[in-house]
């Protein structure tokens, strides 16, 4: 996808397998309706789980069932009796790696900018339905879902070259120096100005975008 230059983009950087990131995403997607034509926003994955932290939940399940309430006390998200019972049962193979990818075969088909609402469906279907998303059968559901060529989709998320692409983003994350997820960066030319590390409420998101947008239009007019 073609970023527009002039505008400020707004950097989601995210794992579709972390909770938080499952309260953030809605705001994020919102921000891309409601900012629609002043900023592009652009979704990155940190690749969370990868290489030897890849394994059975069951191994993260202690950690992961505990944080559930406050997720959703605090973003107002809802983890469905279907992802639930995936982690009791404890076999699943969690894994960042094929929802990623399925990101980034989204982002070369997208034609309406809409890779945050793409990233909230990827979530909703894992943390909401319980749904596999080491299963190319999810993505397939997904991509019709967003209007988009379903074998074309399968065939290039089957490609070494998305594999390859994918695991670059991780490690382009982490040369930013990424922390943790989510981390919310604006980017107006080469000037990065941090909005959010962790969740915030729309309300406060936005208006720290607004000002942070501000900031950098001051700056650039000084320059």
């Amino acid at each position: 996808m073609e970023q527009t230059p002039d505008l400020p983009e707004l950097l989601y950087i995210f794992d579709p397998l972390c909770g938080w990131c499952y309260g953030m995403s809605p705001v994020v997607e919102r921000i891309q309706n409601e900012f629609a034509g002043r900023l592009t926003v652009s979704v990155l994955s940190g690749g969370m789980v990868t290489g030897e932290n890849v394994g059975p939940i069951r191994h993260d399940w202690d950690y992961i069932s505990g944080a559930l309430a406050q997720v959703e006390k605090v973003a107002g998200v809802s983890f469905g009796p279907a992802f639930r019972a995936l982690g009791a049962e404890g076999s699943y193979i969690q894994d960042s790696e094929p929802p990623c990818r399925a990101l980034t075969v989204f982002r070369q088909l997208d034609p309406y900018n809409q890779t945050a609402s793409f990233a909230h469906a990827l979530q909703q279907a894992y943390f909401g339905e319980g749904k596999n998303l080491n299963d190319s059968a999810t993505y397939e559901v997904l991509a019709a879902d967003f209007g988009l060529n379903v074998a074309e989709f399968s065939r290039r998320l089957a490609l070494p070259e998305t594999a390859h692409a994918t695991r670059q983003e991780f490690a382009a994350v982490a040369r930013i120096g990424v922390q943790g997820f989510p981390t919310s960066i604006l980017r107006v030319g080469n000037q990065g100005y941090l909005l959010a590390r962790g969740f915030m409420p729309y309300e406060a998101f936005a208006s720290s975008l607004e000002q942070a947008m501000q900031q950098a239009a001051e700056e650039h007019g000084n320059q």
